[in-house]
């Protein structure tokens, strides 16, 4: 699914806009951040060199964790009180719910490792919701998301500029 979503960023913004910013893009939404930002720098898609995508979507994936960490409760408060909105809030809620556990049991190595891991539902934005919703202090939050971008940014460098940098 993050290859597909990809290709129409990559197919919608090309030529409009620097590569670079198109990285920085992606990497800001839900599910594709910086995972999606660095699949879309590598050889198999925009060919952007990677110690110039890299700055770009990691700021791009941390940008709106503070956001997140600050206003989520309250936002989804409000989402609750409409009904057009209502589902969508219940449906945040049951995902970080899912997730809590894991990251409650290691408190903030948890948190480092659930934003850190490239794998589907786990991220910055997930991982950030479930600490807010946890009430866990924001400094620790925002350093736990800052370390696990960070560690997914290697993760990922080596997928795509290693693994699918030989195919493209």
């Amino acid at each position: 699914m993050s290859e597909k979503l990809v290709s129409l960023f990559t197919a919608a913004l090309g030529g409009k806009l620097g590569n670079e910013v198109i990285c920085f893009i992606i990497s800001l939404f839900p599910i594709l951040e910086l995972r999606g930002g660095l699949l879309a720098a590598s050889p198999a898609f925009l060919n952007v060199p990677m110690m110039k995508a890299l700055p770009w979507c990691i700021v791009g994936n941390l940008l709106p964790i503070p956001f997140v960490l600050l206003l989520i409760e309250k936002i989804l408060q409000l989402m609750e009180r409409w009904e057009l909105t209502r589902g969508f809030a219940m449906w945040l809620k049951k995902r970080a719910e899912k997730n809590k556990a894991q990251i409650e049991r290691y408190g903030f190595w948890g948190l480092v490792l659930f934003v850190g891991i490239p794998l589907p539902g786990t991220g910055a934005w997930t991982g950030s919701l479930v600490a807010a919703l946890l009430h866990m202090p924001f400094r620790k939050s925002m350093l736990a998301c800052i370390i696990g971008v960070l560690m997914a940014a290697v993760i990922m460098c080596f997928i795509s500029y290693g693994i699918l940098g030989i195919f493209a």
